[in-house]
């Protein structure tokens, strides 16, 4: 028995999917530094309104890998619970998210909030158009209380030398069991 393909279905679960991966994209290029994955996140007239930084997408790829590399030495963003309302070349877009941030003078940031968003199919890409980010808790952790030793693990890098652009990944550390 064949099933017969719903085109319409199959174009929504393609779209929703194009915007769930130029999501990925915007989190692993701010927190890889690298600013030509994060503007492909962008259509290039776009308005990310990021509370200090409100304009276009290079002004602030520049604003946030300042800021981030002044004033902490590593960072997560992490994109959660995800919304997509389709309406034609047009996309209504919640985003929960978190980031963590390790300040170089000890502290540990958390922030909480969502994206709203506005995307854009042009020339049959999706990007952001229009970006509202709201923060809506943060707080700080104590790294004293970290429960390992972060020295026991691969570090990585805001460049293209860090492990996630290795293909074919290869690991060469010497195995070993520390019996943690």
């Amino acid at each position: 028995m064949t099933m017969a393909i719903d085109e319409r279905a199959l174009q929504i679960l393609l779209d929703k999917e194009a915007i769930r991966e130029t999501s990925l994209r915007y989190t692993r290029g701010i927190d890889r530094h690298d600013d030509e994955l994060m503007a492909r996140a962008y259509h290039g007239d776009a308005i990310d309104d990021h509370g200090a930084y409100i304009g276009g997408p290079e002004g602030f790829i520049r604003h946030a890998g300042e800021g981030h590399a002044r004033h902490w030495d590593s960072h997560h963003h992490y994109i959660m619970n995800q919304t997509i309302d389709l309406d034609g070349d047009c996309a209504h877009v919640e985003t929960y998210f978190m980031a963590t941030l390790r300040r170089k003078t000890g502290p540990i940031d958390m922030v909480g909030g969502r994206y709203i968003d506005r995307f854009e199919r042009r020339e049959g890409e999706w990007a952001v158009a229009q970006r509202a980010c709201l923060v809506e808790w943060n707080g700080k952790l104590d790294p004293a209380e970290a429960a390992m030793d972060p020295d026991l693990f691969l570090r990585g890098s805001w460049d293209r030398s860090d492990p996630s652009y290795m293909r074919p990944l290869i690991l060469e550390r010497p195995h070993r069991d520390l019996g943690l």
